[in-house]
């Protein structure tokens, strides 16, 4: 007789269901071994060569890259058997089609994903620090992870800010918008690249951004990047954690997806309450996943919180703060600390299948 799901030890298995679960758990593991893949696809630039190019045969593509072909032609196999490429075996060419191409082959897209995989490095590299830190209680902190995830991070949400904060986030916020056209102050909080930070500078020139981080490396280049725009004149960057950053009056300060991942959050938003200008606004970005784990059962979700066990949990653990929340604390729990920071007014301003943005005043 079949158990049912949840029985007790010795209870009978359900075969099929074994093998179901089974199923998905060597597809995983093929995913898992597939990302390294593409992230050889993105970095080699391998992608970006098949784009718009028509079938190829490995040769071809060897040719255009600069690469041995006997290594593209294995790693071809693999992105057919992903159903990444198509093939097509009476010419021995290969093929990434247009809508495959828009998600791997071009960062200047929204719908580009492959920079996520660039942090994977990172992440796997990490993970005997992270069986210490469960054993032990303590944190990993971000600069403890290999630059891969610096980078990684940065180019997995340029595409998403890119398409978003200026054109919908900030225009669901009339009033700062109005003040960002005419000229204003602005901190961003936890910048890293500064690619949110740029964005912005590129968007209102009459305003002048300061962008702050606690990661020195990441400060560096986000001042090179700034640099090679030619933004020099209204952004500057300045190594800072949340809770000390320099300035004030500030018209708008911004959090990033990096809210959740400081030691003292409430500590964070107590210091943006106190450098705000008179009437300011605080945009906090968060990842749309749920409080409710049984709500985070689908892709989004569980990237997400897959993310905080390797990444945001320990580096607030890291910090000895008050509250290390995770990335999926939810808006009530944020909207209390923001209230017991002094920012009282709170509203959801607007929402994307991977964030929510929160518009915040006293």
């Amino acid at each position: 007789m079949a158990a049912s799901a949840g029985g007790g030890p010795g209870a009978a298995l359900d075969q099929e269901r074994v093998q179901e679960f089974l199923d998905r758990v060597i597809t995983d593991s093929g995913a898992a071994v597939a990302g390294l893949c593409t992230s050889l696809g993105d970095r080699l630039g391998l992608y970006a060569a098949m784009a718009d190019a028509g079938p190829l045969t490995s040769a071809q593509l060897a040719a255009r890259t600069g690469l041995v072909e006997r290594y593209v032609r294995e790693w071809l196999a693999a992105q057919v058997a992903g159903e990444y490429v198509t093939y097509a075996p009476d010419t021995d060419t290969y093929l990434l089609p247009a809508e495959h191409a828009a998600v791997l082959a071009d960062p200047e897209l929204p719908t580009y994903a492959a920079g996520f995989f660039t942090a994977m490095q990172a992440l796997y590299a990490t993970e005997d620090a992270l069986i210490e830190a469960f054993r032990t209680g303590e944190g990993v902190g971000w600069e403890e992870h290999g630059p891969a995830l610096f980078a990684g991070t940065a180019k997995f949400f340029r595409p998403g800010y890119a398409a978003s904060l200026v054109p919908e986030w900030l225009s669901a916020m009339a009033d700062v918008r109005e003040k960002l056209e005419r000229g204003a102050q602005v901190a961003d909080v936890g910048c890293g690249y500064g690619y949110s930070t740029t964005l912005m500078a590129r968007a209102f020139p009459r305003s002048h951004f300061h962008g702050f981080d606690f990661h020195r490396p990441s400060i560096e280049a986000a001042r090179g990047i700034a640099d090679e725009e030619g933004l020099a004149d209204r952004v500057s960057f300045e190594v800072a954690t949340a809770q000390d950053f320099p300035g004030e009056d500030f018209d708008l300060i911004t959090f990033f997806d990096c809210l959740h991942d400081t030691g003292d959050p409430g500590g964070a938003l107590h210091h943006a309450e106190q450098a705000l200008a008179y009437g300011g606004t605080c945009m906090v970005v968060e990842p749309n996943a749920s409080e409710k784990v049984q709500e985070n059962a689908n892709p989004i979700g569980r990237a997400v919180t897959a993310s905080s066990v390797a990444v945001c949990l320990p580096s607030a653990l890291a910090q000895h703060g008050p509250q290390a929340l995770g990335n999926h604390a939810g808006e009530e729990v944020m909207r209390e600390i923001a209230d017991e920071a002094g920012l009282h007014h709170w509203r959801l301003a607007a929402e994307s299948p991977l964030n929510r943005v929160y518009a915040v005043g006293r």
